[in-house]
């Protein structure tokens, strides 16, 4: 009887330690780290902003009646825009199949990373000289009651652009190529790595709306 309630003890303890080292098992509470908490709270703040502000340019243009985008004025080129917002999405795209490669320890993981962050500033640098040719064309906005929220907006982003690249660089830059028997991953850890994701998803992910409702 002793033997039967001592193999049975050790069978329980044995199938508690399998299910608690089981690595492909996350604890609930690793995505409520703090960092992503304070990340979500923060995007939830500024994209009520966000909406504030384009929310008050259409009723603006509502408004005064005024022809959006101006008459006569020099604009973004159309295949410009749909190009740029092309290469942010796929950045997008490429920062998700980093975080896939990163879970399976693959060495592309950083390949993967940094070509999204040179998308991303591929993007910027593009938009920057639109905005520099145009205004060297004579673009001039300041008759136009909505110009100031428009000029807010667009300046809004870019920052939003700017925060998440130099995020995925930090996290970049502390990736290790995992190898065969290697436990650590490096030093990103996976409630930054996911922080870093979730800003930049907020990012690429606002962007059509916005272009859809500024340049249009």
């Amino acid at each position: 009887m002793f033997e039967n309630l001592a193999r049975e003890g050790a069978s329980r303890v044995n199938d508690r330690n399998v299910v608690a080292l089981r690595p492909g098992r996350r604890p609930r509470g690793a995505f409520l780290k703090q960092g992503i908490v304070s990340m979500l709270i923060f995007l939830i703040f500024d994209a009520m902003i966000l909406a504030g502000m384009v929310g008050a340019f259409m009723l603006t243009r509502l408004a005064t009646g005024d022809a959006w985008p101006p008459v006569g004025q020099p604009w973004f080129p159309p295949v410009l825009m749909v190009s740029t917002t092309v290469v942010l999405l796929a950045s997008g795209v490429l920062v998700f199949l980093a975080a896939r490669a990163w879970e399976n320890r693959e060495p592309r993981t950083g390949p993967l990373l940094l070509s999204a962050i040179a998308l991303g500033v591929s993007f910027l640098l593009c938009q920057g000289a639109a905005w520099v040719t145009l205004f060297r064309r004579g673009l001039v906005l300041s008759s136009v009651p909505q110009a100031d929220l428009f000029y807010l907006v667009a300046a809004t982003h870019a920052v939003h652009v700017i925060g998440g690249l130099i995020f995925l660089a930090v996290a970049w830059r502390r990736l290790r190529p995992p190898r065969e028997g290697q436990q650590p991953r490096g030093l990103l850890s996976t409630s930054g790595f996911l922080a870093v994701r979730i800003l930049w998803y907020f990012v690429v992910g606002v962007w059509p709306a916005l272009y859809l409702c500024l340049y249009i």
